[in-house]
Order: C-alpha cells, then sequence, then structure tokens
C-alpha cells in the first residue's frame, strides 16, 4: 500500500516537472562539455607548472 502510494506520488511529481525544450538542453549540454575541458586544460598547466617548479627545487 505505500510502496503504491510512493510511485502515485512520484507520478503526480513528474508531471508538474518543467522539462527542457530540446535547444535549451543542447546550449547546456555545450556548455558543461566547454567547461570541464576548459578546467581540465586549466588544471593540466598548472599541474606542469608546479611539477617544473618542483623539480627546479630538487635538482
Amino acid at each position: 500500500m505505500r510502496l503504491t502510494n510512493f510511485f502515485g506520488d512520484v507520478t503526480r511529481e513528474m508531471k508538474k516537472v518543467s522539462w527542457p525544450k530540446r535547444q535549451e538542453l543542447f546550449r547546456s549540454t555545450l556548455t558543461v562539455i566547454a567547461t570541464v575541458v576548459l578546467f581540465g586544460i586549466f588544471f593540466a598547466v598548472v599541474d606542469m607548472g608546479i611539477s617544473s617548479l618542483i623539480r627546479l627545487v630538487l635538482e
């Protein structure tokens, strides 16, 4: 009984959800991918810089 009520409530709530349009979803996905790539490049450059600095200090 409680499980059926739960799934009934979930169904009702899912009908209230405002789903994004295709164009909005596409733009958001591109934004996320671009941000992840840029942060990846940034951290790779910082990592290389710190590694070079540590090598200079240890030599």
